[in-house]
């Protein structure tokens, strides 16, 4: 059988091994007629130096050698074989020995037998062995089909790579993918645009390329290279069927992917309805109402009550300023609207501008001196510290919160360096059920509520998370020895590079 064809790429090595189809091959059939040629007469050489005498026997010994020679050479040696055993027989073991006439006409029925199954032995043979190569180049198809499938099904490769699979097994030179805009007037051709393309110089028309294949009335697939042998052109039916399959697995991913965009926009809008209807009202009704008293021009507030009701103004004021930027933060961070100017900065930096506002009295700073700059947009990690401290504050009003620093010895993010922030609190902690969703979005949760304008609408650890990975790091919680909780905020070390 001969050497197996293989195509590959670049990318894959070898993807596809299809056993050639030229019947026996040249070698097999020069030895065939050698054999041909030299077995019958040695066969009657040695039955007469042993004085062996059955015709019948001869004969079946000739069609042994024939059978013998159909099954190395095919068709063509074994009738050489018949036809000179045939005549080996007539003139040196039929009757009368030494002539080519017969005198028994069973005898020349005999030989014509023999010869017609001998050729007909050898005829077998030859197409038994076209047809086992038959069957192991559409078996090789069928296995390069099945891997092609399951790779389909089993990876996320995009619809350019696949298609370089395709123009590496067909031996193309560039492959294009054209789909319709769809639904055209009655009587006009199709309008085309390209979906992906493999190779260089890829056609994108069909006048440019040299072969065409209609997947179905939306995708057809355009070919540059050589020709198509019959093989490749079912395989190349084959494979239009799976880039098809490809492009609409993408299409499931993407319309996946918006439904899961839009259901988590609609539960945005539903949350947001819900915090205005009562988280904004509530200081918005205490700045209306402080300031309706603020103008009654028939009473005279004492300059102590006046200050108050200002005081109540701005802490509203401020608190509405809050809940809206988490709104607008948590908006930007559900559309993947984040971009962050990564620059180096320390923790030391961030801290004067993000604790503004929390009692000092409160507040324990135990950064280390001197440590090295992180990779951080330093306006989200001024927000990042401001909402968990904030969050600390509030949810634990009779412990001190404590602001912990580290980098080195260990602390990684993947494979880069990496430094953390610690900020510690001994309230009364949170169960292992509520740890799981203290980051998403609206959620609150009542170890130790703070009413009045420090409440808010449950969005400052989703924005801190959300800003805390867009910034390339990590955002987790772990109990606090001793009862509390403990945030602990890791980045990577600056290296100086824009990443």
């Amino acid at each position: 059988m001969a050497a197996p064809e293989t195509h590959s790429n670049g990318e894959d090595g070898v993807l596809l091994r299809l056993p050639s189809v030229r019947g026996i091959g040249q070698g097999r059939v020069i030895s065939g007629l050698v054999l041909a040629l030299s077995l019958p007469p040695a066969v009657e050489l040695l039955v007469t130096v042993l004085g062996f005498r059955n015709f019948a026997m001869i004969m079946l010994l000739q069609l042994a050698v024939a059978v013998a020679v159909a099954a190395i050479g095919g068709l063509w040696p074994a009738v050489v074989a018949a036809v000179l055993g045939s005549f080996l027989l007539n003139y040196f073991s039929a009757d009368p020995v030494g002539s080519l006439s017969i005198a028994d006409p069973s005898t020349l029925f005999t030989v014509v037998v023999f010869l017609a199954v001998a050729c007909g032995v050898g005829l077998a043979v030859g197409l038994a062995t076209r047809r086992a190569q038959e069957a192991a180049r559409s078996g090789a198809e069928a296995t390069a089909l099945s891997e092609l499938a399951l790779r389909i099904l089993s990876s996320d490769d995009s619809l350019e790579s696949f298609l370089e699979k395709v123009r590496g097994n067909l031996g193309m030179e560039a492959v294009t993918l054209l789909g319709s805009q769809g639904i055209t007037a009655q009587g006009a051709a199709p309008e085309w645009r390209v979906l992906a393309s493999a190779g260089s110089n890829a056609p994108v028309t069909h006048a440019a390329a040299d072969h065409a294949a209609v997947v179905d009335p939306h995708y057809t697939l355009l070919l540059r290279g050589g020709p198509l042998s019959p093989q490749h052109q079912r395989m190349l039916a084959a494979f239009g069927a799976f880039v098809v399959a490809v492009r609409e697995r993408q299409q499931l991913v993407q319309s996946r992917r918006d439904n899961v965009r839009l259901s988590e926009g609609n539960k945005m809008r539903t949350s947001i309805l819900r915090a205005v209807s009562h988280d904004l009202r509530t200081p918005l009704a205490g700045i209306k109402l402080a300031v309706s008293s603020l103008r009654q021009d028939d009473v005279d507030f004492p300059p102590d009550v006046e200050r108050e009701l200002l005081e109540t103004i701005e802490d509203y004021a401020d608190r509405l300023d809050h809940l809206v930027d988490n709104l607008l933060d948590m908006s930007r961070i559900t559309a993947d609207a984040v971009n962050p100017l990564l620059t180096g900065t320390t923790w030391a930096d961030v801290l004067p501008e993000a604790l503004q506002g929390i009692p000092r009295n409160r507040l324990r700073n135990e950064l280390p001196p001197n440590l090295p700059p992180v990779q951080a947009d330093t306006g989200m990690l001024e927000r990042v510290v401001a909402n968990i401290v904030e969050n600390a504050v509030k949810y634990a009003p009779d412990s001190d919160v404590v602001l912990r620093a580290s980098a080195g010895a260990g602390i990684t993010l993947g494979e880069r360096p990496a430094s953390e922030l610690r900020i510690v609190d001994q309230g009364q902690g949170i169960g292992p059920q509520e740890v799981l969703t203290m980051f998403q979005p609206f959620q609150r949760f009542g170890d130790a509520p703070t009413p009045g304008p420090a409440g808010g609408i449950g969005l400052g650890l989703a924005v801190a998370k959300g800003f805390t990975e867009a910034m390339g790091g990590s955002l987790a919680a772990e109990p606090t020895p001793g009862g509390g909780l403990t945030l602990v905020v890791t980045l990577p070390l600056w290296t100086g590079e824009q990443l």
